[in-house]
């Protein structure tokens, strides 16, 4: 199935580097205060994106990052889990396990030739698509 416009919703985040990182080791409450941070930013943009009730949905996660080094893409559902967590605080599934929320592999995409900025920026989307695979 082909989503349609009503079918997709793209979430872009203005973060300057990956929130969380499975390899970081950081102070508990370090973590707590940053994943506090990723929940807070989702809620908003999902509120402001009005996205219904669904009854199953897919979370992908996408980064590009600003450089060409090598990433894991293991490192990143460190992000998604507050991710898809806050998706389910705004109601829009019941519950982030997989009968309501499929959560596939972060994609990293390449970095796309783009007017240099310094620092150039990582940028950061969720697709949120209604169903399940």
């Amino acid at each position: 199935m082909i989503p349609g416009p009503r079918d997709l919703w793209r979430i872009d985040f203005s973060w300057d580097k990956v929130p969380l990182n499975l390899n970081e080791g950081l102070h508990w409450a370090v973590k707590a205060r940053k994943t506090r941070a990723v929940v807070s930013d989702t809620r908003w943009l999902v509120r402001a994106a009005r996205i219904p009730d669904l009854a199953g949905c897919t979370v992908q996660l996408h980064f590009e990052p600003a450089t060409t080094r090598r990433r894991d893409t293991d490192n990143l559902v460190a992000t998604l889990k507050p991710i898809c967590d806050a998706i389910v605080l705004e109601g829009i599934v019941p519950d982030d396990t997989p009968v309501f929320m499929s959560k596939p592999e972060p994609i990293i995409h390449p970095p796309s030739p783009r007017p240099r900025t310094y620092p150039r920026r990582p940028l950061f989307w969720i697709e949120i698509t209604r169903g399940l695979p």
